[in-house]
């Protein structure tokens, strides 16, 4: 079983900012997350040139939530996973900030690791 943290930042955007349908969903895909090791990639996929991956909430919009794996590079090995931040997915351009905004999270967690 996974463990699975959740930032402040990211909380605050599902649960307040984003709809009921959405926060259903992220609620389903956190079970996911939890009890499944191996996960598809219409649900969680590497963020290329990153080391993120995203969770993809396909619900009304195109959300994802930015996550970095603790103990593991690769996403089905890791039994730690923190959920950094949220965004609504426009355009790849969106990517960039997102991934920006994570880096800082990194940060403010104290999570920055020589994977960096």
């Amino acid at each position: 079983m996974r463990e699975i943290y959740l930032s402040e930042e990211c909380e605050k955007y599902i649960l307040e900012e984003s709809s009921e349908r959405v926060q259903n969903k992220f609620k389903y895909l956190l079970e996911v997350l939890e009890e499944h090791n191996i996960i598809h990639s219409s649900f969680v996929e590497k963020l290329t040139n990153t080391k993120y991956y995203e969770l993809k909430i396909k619900a009304e919009n195109q959300i994802r939530i930015i996550i970095f794996t603790i103990d593991s590079e690769n996403f089905n090995e890791a039994n730690q996973i923190i959920l950094l931040n949220g965004f609504l997915k426009r355009t790849n351009k969106d990517y960039k900030k997102a991934v920006k905004i994570a880096n800082q999270l990194m940060i403010k967690y104290e999570l920055w690791t020589s994977r960096n």
